[in-house]
């Protein structure tokens, strides 16, 4: 079928929303669909085969935005629509595909161009208003809990991306077709690898004989990397050769948190690379002994959690939601959200080399039978079906 999708993102920049939007693409291409991508005008093209990407003109004085809402991005997503308009009206479609908040405008534009409309759901909008504290008032988390249940409403289908989002649409929508689809993409087929030996990398950061605790991701509050530098203190108490190793953030973030490893004096044991390649991620990844995911906040899972299960590498996270709906207490070490629980997490894996191979082994069979690519790529499968059939009697009634 031929498909708009919306996308309100930096397309294509490594972070959550634009991963998932990437694997949607390649995954739709593989099916045999073409795809008509609209997005902001910042981030980098990636050729994918029956893809086409329109990007909105630049909008003045803006090069850059934010993870989460914000009142920038109502300004790109007013040149979104009008993008995607001027698309419609060229353009002949079956299916309007929107994510995030281009679900709200998705319904207008689906009854005008009769279109069947997918809304692809990455969390509920009015708790992420609260979840990046962008507003407490009230009357503005009530307008956007009506816009999206509006959307979902007038969507003949959603895709959810975790079971805590699944069952929230699910309460509220019983008879709604609605597909969990997990983020299960395999980042390293996409990227072109910029492989880096790991024994070059142990070199180049004097890791020789360190035990590596990494942190990969954004450095966005809601992850928990205060969590996390603050439980180092316990952990470098007991061992001094543990070293953290902290990939990702922007500089004014990493400058922060460097300045907060050295008041907490654990900064010689802690190396921020900044921002790397995501085809370097997998050989990072490769470098650690143990994986930790600190997120303090939010209610999806990480995408880098299926990852993490197949990578070999024993998983630290906290127990919270966006962490359990995945990992357990046989796949993972789940602590309480506090550094000296955290601490004491890592200070189990890092004391036993036995203990990190059998999590390690254990996470990598559940990958396996619960979170390959194939179930994937099965699951989207389905929804497009579903989607065709409601093209079809469409079509019919139409004539």
């Amino acid at each position: 079928m031929k498909v708009l999708m919306i996308a309100p993102q930096p397309w294509f920049s490594p972070r959550g929303t634009p991963l998932s939007v990437l694997h949607r693409l390649r995954t739709l291409s593989k099916l045999g669909h073409h795809v008509d991508l609209v997005t902001y005008p910042i981030g980098e093209d990636i050729p994918i085969e029956n893809v086409r990407i329109f990007r909105t003109s630049p909008v003045p004085f803006f090069r850059k935005i934010a993870v989460g809402p914000s009142k920038r991005k109502i300004i790109f997503d007013i040149y979104l629509y009008r993008k995607a308009l001027e698309l419609l009206n060229n353009n002949k479609y079956d299916i309007l595909h929107t994510h995030e908040e281009a679900g709200f405008f998705g319904p207008r534009l689906a009854k005008k161009y009769n279109l069947i409309h997918l809304y692809d759901m990455h969390s509920s909008l009015p708790q992420q208003l609260t979840n990046f504290k962008f507003t407490k008032l009230r009357r503005l988390i009530t307008i956007f809990e009506k816009l999206e249940r509006h959307t979902i409403t007038n969507s003949e289908a959603v895709i959810t991306i975790c079971p805590e989002l699944h069952n929230y649409v699910s309460g509220l929508f019983p008879d709604k077709f609605n597909m969990l689809l997990e983020n299960l993409g395999h980042d390293e087929e996409i990227f072109p690898s910029d492989n880096i030996p790991v024994e070059q990398l142990r070199e180049k950061y004097q890791l020789k004989d360190k035990v590596v605790v990494l942190y990969a991701g954004t450095f966005e509050h809601y992850q928990g990397i205060d969590l996390l530098i603050q439980s180092s203190v316990s952990v470098l108490k007991k061992h001094k050769n543990v070293v953290f190793f902290l990939v990702g953030g922007n500089p004014m973030q990493v400058q922060k948190y460097q300045t907060m490893a050295k008041e907490l004096q654990v900064a010689e044991n802690f190396i921020f690379t900044g921002s790397v390649k995501p085809g370097q991620v997998p050989s990072y990844t490769q470098l650690a002994d143990i994986l930790a995911t600190p997120r303090i906040e939010g209610n999806n899972t990480p995408l880098k959690i299926y990852s993490y299960l197949r990578s070999g590498k024993p998983v630290v996270a906290t127990r919270h939601i966006t962490h359990t709906q995945v990992l357990n207490d046989e796949i993972s070490i789940l602590t309480e959200i506090t550094p000296e629980a955290f601490g004491d997490g890592l200070l189990k894996l890092v004391a036993s080399a036995e203990l990190r191979q059998k999590i390690a082994a254990a996470a990598q069979k559940v990958a396996a039978e619960k979170y390959s690519y194939h179930i994937y790529l099965e699951k989207t499968n389905k929804v497009y079906e579903f989607l065709a059939e409601k093209v079809k009697n469409a079509k019919k009634q139409a004539k």
